[in-house]
């Protein structure tokens, strides 16, 4: 603007700009340092409120402890409490590494930590008694606020961005060392049923992902790779994504850089204090979530209701003098929180009053259902649970019987079905020298030739959820030997036609008795009406009765016998008479 021929009143205003410029410019400076002095207050604000979460969950461990009315309690506190020293062990190594980064960062820049009072930079200082309490700063008091050389050669960035040293360095490995050891202590203090493995949890050391999705793809991978308690699986997943960060990555139009080198580079000093308590925080944030956490390994406190309601668990359909058992309880639940429900990987839509509602068409055989069910705690963190559910499925049945015909035959395979309606197994059980074999869904009652009259057989039916097996009715049965068979000559019944040439004689049941028997001819007679002669063979083959058979005039009376083993091993002779 000021330049060419200006008038000096031109060249005043010039110059008036040019003051302007460079005052508006000192200003916002001014008001960037001051916003970090704010954030960093913040932060050390949101410190302390993270502190004392966790310690109260600690002190709440300590009662139950102490509690010598529940010794069961007080010695699983009593185990968690020493898995939190652990936890606190590596909190308090931390956080005193980064303070000491703080105030070498202090003294680099010039600034006076001795002053006391409202000029104080440090307000509260180390006390070795409460390791895990940040040092808490006033960075308003700090002189030396946009100095930014100090910061970058304090982490080792002066020289290479992508590749920070010393402190710097130090600091990265350190935050990561973190994050492997915090979760360790987690898993591996958690209560595992009697002669089970150990659990455990093999780092992956991720400190690289694409985003959110794929990170949480990466823990999930690693924590099927060890062995952690099913319960805890997102907690643990949610503790390691809260402690990581990509160790390379874009600054600006500035690729692999180091997360170090981006956080810090030609940051002012009150950047780079801020920037540390920000990590002080992730820190103590860790903290209260594993203390919350192991606290609610040991009853109570973890979980807000505020509405009661009453279950009654049972069998929906019983059988007449049937003992029933019925499980009646209170429940508690949030009705602001309703819990989120799954039927394998599908979301239930029908949820009220604490519960999900699942739906399903039961098919024809037995139904095995499977799915989640997911609550939040008051901290926000959610509590998964597994849940399953066995269904016994009845098949619709009904039986017609006719009790004149309720025989059972002596050595024949008599087989019987039997079906208990209202019950998933149904058994039977004979008397009366009547035996039972099992043979796919049937059942094969034998009767011995020397059984008497009549034997029973009994239906019962069993549950295989109860494990009860109740009587449903006994059946008595005739016990009766076979019927006698009938003899046929080349397929021919007695009373039939047969040719001379006759080739074979066989016994069997005609169409009226629906029995399977089989029977083996033993040995035959045959006699032609005015023949002398008779014929005799053995097996089924009538070829040694040919001679006989031609001797006889067409329309004589031709008499058949044979000896014929019945299934039951007894022989029985046989008699047909047939026509020429």
């Amino acid at each position: 603007m000021a330049g060419g021929k200006e008038t000096p009143r031109q060249k005043m205003i010039g110059m008036m700009y040019l003051v302007l410029t460079a005052m508006l410019a000192l200003n916002v400076s001014n008001t960037i340092l001051d916003a970090f002095v704010a954030i960093e207050e913040n932060m050390q604000v949101s410190n302390e409120n993270e502190f004392a979460r966790g310690n109260e969950k600690k002190e709440e461990l300590k009662e139950v402890a102490q509690d010598k009315t529940n010794p069961e309690a007080a010695k699983k506190a009593q185990l968690m409490l020493d898995a939190i020293d652990k936890v606190d062990a590596e909190v308090a190594k931390r956080i005193k590494f980064i303070d000491d980064l703080k105030v070498e960062l202090l003294t680099m820049i010039g600034e006076d930590l001795a002053k006391k009072g409202e000029e104080a930079i440090i307000r509260t200082a180390y006390d070795s008694k409460v390791p895990t309490k940040p040092v808490r700063m006033d960075l308003a008091n700090v002189q030396a606020k946009d100095k930014y050389d100090e910061p970058m050669l304090l982490m080792g960035i002066n020289e290479n961005l992508k590749a920070p040293k010393g402190k710097g360095l130090e600091l990265w490995n350190q935050m990561n060392s973190f994050r492997a050891e915090i979760v360790k202590i987690f898993v591996e203090s958690s209560p595992k049923p009697d002669n089970a493995p150990a659990y455990f949890f093999k780092d992956p050391k991720i400190v690289k992902y694409k985003d959110v999705k794929d990170l949480k793809k990466q823990i999930l991978a690693a924590i099927e790779k060890s062995n952690v308690p099913k319960d805890e699986r997102e907690e643990i997943a949610d503790l390691y994504m809260g402690l990581t960060k990509n160790e390379i990555v874009q600054n600006h139009d500035r690729e692999n850089i180091h997360w170090i080198g981006k956080t810090f580079d030609h940051a002012p000093a009150v950047a780079a204090l801020a920037s540390l308590t920000s990590l002080e925080n992730e820190i103590l944030t860790a903290r209260a979530n594993v203390i919350s956490r192991i606290r609610s390994r040991v009853g109570g406190g973890e979980y807000s209701f505020n509405k009661v309601t009453w279950l009654a668990n049972g069998p929906d359909l019983v059988n007449a003098n049937d003992s029933v058992l019925v499980n009646v309880l209170m429940a508690a639940y949030d009705s602001d929180r309703q819990p989120e429900v799954t039927l394998g990987d599908q979301k239930i839509s029908e949820v009220r009053d604490g519960q999900g509602f699942v739906r399903v068409k039961a098919g024809a055989t037995d139904m095995t259902l499977k799915g989640t069910i997911t609550i939040k705690k008051k901290d926000g963190s959610p509590k998964t649970l597994d849940w399953e559910k066995e269904i016994k499925v009845m098949k619709p049945s009904a039986n017609l019987m006719l009790p004149e015909l309720m025989v059972l035959y002596k050595g024949y395979d008599n087989k019987v079905k039997g079906v208990a309606s209202g019950y998933d197994q149904t058994v039977l059980s004979a008397s009366g020298g009547i035996s039972l074999v099992k043979s796919g869904d049937v059942y094969i009652a034998k009767v011995p030739n020397s059984a008497g009259k009549t034997g029973t057989i009994s239906v019962s039916g069993k549950s295989s959820v109860t494990g009860k097996t109740a009587n449903l009715g006994t059946f008595t049965f005739d016990l009766k030997p076979m019927p006698t068979p009938t003899l046929f000559v080349d397929g021919q019944e007695p009373g039939g036609k047969i040719n001379k040439r006759a080739t074979a004689v066989n016994v069997s049941y005609g169409p009226g008795i629906p029995l399977k028997a089989v029977f083996s001819v033993q040995n035959w007679t045959v006699g032609v009406q005015g023949i002398m002669r008779e014929a005799t063979g053995s097996g089924n083959s009538l070829g040694a009765a040919i001679p006989v058979l031609n001797q006889g005039k067409p329309g004589s009376k031709v008499y058949v016998s044979a000896t014929v083993r019945m299934p039951n091993g007894l022989t029985k002779k046989v008699f047909g008479e047939f026509t020429l």
